[in-house]
Parts: structure tokens; sequence; C-alpha cells
């Protein structure tokens, strides 16, 4: 595996420091604990210092029978497929993934975070079912075309910038069988994002900086400003990659209204508990 530091502090990508940052830490002695504590800006929005691994799992155990649920995807034969997760982290959802599908591909822009991956796994999921995969450009993975019968993605793609976000949904369509399913969310436009996307270019320059600009992508407002790196309509993401999909399906928030004025053939499903600001692209490999 390339190691991380090859990504180096030099990388064109600023938004990538904060993982870098984070990675470091990971690379210390630290307990499990330790590590969501001390990574808190990147990993979660506690501001407490009494999280631990264990908790910081089970939000994903959460989350991944609230999505399988509202996404329609109960009936997926789980137990028989394989899943490639795109931004697995130090594997919060990763360990309930291992519980379900026969095999899980975590994949992750930081070896580091891949490395405490795998210790997650191995405490709370299935190690036997785990294979991980550095995504050391931040937007290609070194997995073999059509060998996953799933890609899913959440809360990674907003944080690529968008040729890169685009690049990886690409990626996601590539390494699904035909007939396969890709699973990814996306962040795209509400009111807020006249200031947000603004004040995100102003924090990445700032990352930039000498001296200042390492400890400031630490800190979590400046990462959860920084972070605002895209927003991609449905209509952005089909004009691509309809021509590749089958049955597709949006699903966004019944609390505000989603344009799509796409050509090509698809359902729109408002659905609650979905976060306002986020879509969910659900649909069939051709």
């Amino acid at each position: 595996m390339k190691s991380r530091r090859a990504l180096g502090r030099s990388t064109h990508h600023p938004f990538h420091l904060p993982w870098l940052g984070a990675g470091d830490l990971t690379d210390n002695e630290l307990s499990a604990d330790d590590v969501v504590r001390k990574t808190g800006w990147v990993f979660n929005n506690e501001t407490g210092d009494d999280l631990t691994l264990k908790e910081f799992v089970e939000t994903g155990d959460k989350e991944v029978r609230l999505f399988m649920r509202l996404l329609r995807l109960e009936e997926f034969p789980t137990e028989t497929s394989s899943l490639v997760e795109i931004g697995s982290g130090i594997g919060r959802m990763t360990a309930a993934f291992t519980q379900r599908f026969r095999k899980v591909t975590a994949c992750d822009v930081d070896s580091a975070f891949l490395e405490r991956c795998r210790q997650t796994v191995a405490k709370f999921g299935r190690i036997d079912r785990l294979v991980t995969s550095h995504v050391a450009d931040g937007k290609s993975l070194s997995i073999t075309d059509n060998s996953a019968d799933m890609a899913f993605s959440y809360i990674t793609l907003q944080h690529c910038e968008t040729r890169d976000a685009l690049s990886l949904v690409g990626e996601a369509i590539r390494v699904t069988k035909p007939g396969g399913v890709v699973v990814l969310n996306f962040r795209t436009w509400v009111k807020g994002d006249v200031l947000l996307v603004p004040l995100g270019f102003l924090v990445r320059s700032m990352w930039r900086m000498p001296v200042v600009g390492g400890s400031l992508s630490r800190w979590r407002w400046s990462t959860r400003l920084g972070w605002q790196a895209n927003r991609l309509k449905p209509d952005i993401v089909l004009a691509e990659f309809a021509n590749k999909l089958d049955k597709i399906q949006i699903f966004h928030s019944a609390k505000r209204s989603l344009t799509v004025t796409a050509k090509s053939e698809f359902d729109l499903l408002p659905t609650n508990r979905i976060n306002p600001s986020h879509w969910w692209l659900v649909a069939q490999v051709s």
C-alpha cells in the first residue's frame, strides 16, 4: 500500500489537509477511544471528551440500518454480496457493513485511517470480510472493474473538489457489476450556501498558509467551513452518468423541494429523515 505521507503536505488539494492532520494523530500510539476524541473535528460532531469508539461505531450501526430502510435497500441480498465503501474513515459504518455483506472493501484517502479501520472492524465487525484500499490520488479506486455488487458513499463526495467527486462517481460505477447498485450521497445548494461556499474557499486558502495553516486545518469551526468544497445538483451528475445507469432513484428531504430537469428517466422521492441539504442517488448499473 502506498504510504499516506506520499500524498504529502504539498498536495494541490487543500481539502485533504484536515484528513492528513487527523491521519498524523492516528499514526500515534493512541488508544482507539483517544483517536475518536482527538480527531473529532474530522470524524464526528461531538464536542466533549468522553466519546468512545464503541459509541462512535454505534452511530454508524444506526445509520446503516436507517439508510438501508430509507433508500429501499432492505431486500438487497447483502449476505451474498460485496460492497465497496468510498470514504470509510476509521470504520464508523464499515463495521456494520461487514456484519451484513459477504465482503467489504473500505476505501479512504488516508492509509492511517485504513489501519484504524481494520482495528475498528476487528473489534466491532467481521474482520474476515474486510479488505482495504488506499485512494492515493483522492479520485480513483485501485479496484477491478465489475467486481462489487454495491458501491456506497456517505458524506464524502461533498468534501471533494467537483471534478474529483465526479471522478469518484465514475469509479463507483466502474467497479460495480452490471445489475449491481450504486448508493451515493451528495450535497446540493441551500440558501445558507451563499455564504458557506465562499467562506469555504477562503478557509481552504488559509490552510495553505505557512506556520498557522496546519493548526487551522485541525480546528472544528475551520474544517466545518473549509469542507464546503462542492455542491452537486442531480442534473450535473445525471448529465454525465445517466447513460450508464438504470432504475435511477433520487431521494431527497421531504422538507424541501428538489428540481431535476434531466431528460433521463428517474424517480424523484421525497423522504423523511434525510438532511435537507443532501440527496442520494440509488441506481442500477447498466
